[in-house]
């Protein structure tokens, strides 16, 4: 779906939503039951949801639990006429977490996790040989201040309603 024609969640979205932060663990049926809908419409909710890309389990995952521990964010000045391609290069480098196209003094910010700073400087490495990248610039993470969250904007969707 489009960032331009994407749904906008609704109270009840938000309501699933949040219920899903609090127990990452939860059941259709028990999500149900917690909301007081139908099962049915939980379920359709949360298939909706997913679709849309509004859930997703990715950020669940620890990468330090999976072995890599440094977490870094790339800043890459790239060729305009190779988007795409640069963009389907990254996509094939496991280390690589996301891609966002940013205005600035950068044309892409990609988050990578590694395994030390040795690793770090493979992948660095590997991001600069793609054709299409001029430059990069590498920011390790140093300590996570606030942790991804969403249940903020998701309490503040079920109240503004």
């Amino acid at each position: 779906m489009s960032e331009k024609t994407r749904r906008i969640a609704d109270a009840l979205d938000a309501r699933i939503l949040l219920e899903l932060v609090r127990q990452p663990r939860s059941t259709i049926a028990g999500l149900a039951q917690r909301l007081q809908v139908a099962r049915n419409t939980a379920q359709a909710r949360l298939t909706r949801l997913e679709d849309e890309g509004l859930h997703s389990f990715d950020h669940r995952v620890d990468t330090a639990g999976l072995g890599y521990p440094l977490r870094a964010h790339v800043l890459a000045n790239l060729k305009q006429r190779k988007l795409d391609q640069v963009g389907a290069e990254l996509a094939r480098i496991p280390e690589v977490l996301e891609v966002i196209g940013v205005s600035g003094t950068a044309d892409t910010m990609i988050q990578v996790v590694a395994r030390d700073t040795d690793d770090l400087y493979r992948i660095a490495g590997r991001i600069l040989s793609i054709p299409g990248v001029k430059r990069t610039r590498t920011l390790v993470s140093m300590k996570q201040m606030v942790e991804y969250r969403v249940t903020p904007l998701l309490r503040r969707t079920i109240t503004k309603r």
